[in-house]
């Protein structure tokens, strides 16, 4: 699993992770199951100047210090990082992205962005049989329509979409939000149109309950 979090640091996702699943991450990474690529920290060190190439190598997030909206080298990472070494079997590895519109916000072009997404579906999903997660953040009374256009083209191409928003209706202490799930079984060129399932969800302190519309703990 290569995850690349731009919005969180390492020690706060490890804190998370082990809150909620009881998942460590630095036990993870030891063992090899995990990259973890420090993108809020790498960001802040390119925008201060002060971080370093390893191993005579670029930073995958190079494109921060420079003019052009190049993520070659962040597609390199991700191949890279990914690919099984001779005596590894991985097994259906997986890209984890958090969150895909503040590249948009460091200033690359959507075209650079869903360019490197399709370049790491081919790579993750068709060469290496692996999945791609990404988070990317969206409005329906937005105005930003670089981060609109690289949303509806993800759910354009995704098999899964997660969409998670707040109750229409307001703040409710017992109900947070709801999630839609969209199984997009068009993508299979049959005549059956997009599964959609809708459930409501409360975040406890270190769990998160989903129950159908209506369902809550405080109706029922």
């Amino acid at each position: 699993v290569l995850f690349a979090p731009f919005l969180q640091s390492c020690l706060l996702c490890n804190i998370m992770f082990y809150s909620l699943k009881g998942v460590n991450l630095t036990a993870a990474k030891e063992r090899g199951q995990l990259v973890f690529l420090e993108g809020l920290k790498s960001c802040l060190d390119l925008l201060f100047g002060e971080e370093e190439e390893q191993s005579g190598q670029p930073s995958p997030l190079q494109f921060i210090s420079e003019s052009a909206s190049n993520l070659k080298a962040l597609f390199d990472f991700v191949r890279t990082s990914l690919t099984p070494a001779g005596s590894d079997s991985w097994k259906g590895p997986v890209l984890l992205v958090d969150d895909l519109s503040v590249l948009l916000s460091l200033g690359v072009t959507p075209v650079a962005v869903l360019d490197f997404i399709h370049y790491c579906r081919v790579a993750v999903c068709s060469q290496l049989k692996g999945n791609i997660v990404v988070l990317v953040h969206s409005n329906e009374d937005s105005e930003d329509e670089e981060n609109e256009l690289v949303v509806n083209s993800l759910c354009h191409h995704s098999d899964l979409i997660l969409w998670v928003e707040g109750l229409a209706t307001g703040f409710c202490k017992d109900v947070h939000g709801q999630i839609k799930i969209i199984r997009r079984v068009s993508l299979e060129l049959t005549a059956e149109q997009d599964h959609v399932q809708i459930y409501q969800y409360k975040i406890q302190d270190k769990n998160v309950t989903f129950f159908a519309r209506g369902l809550s703990a405080a109706v029922l």
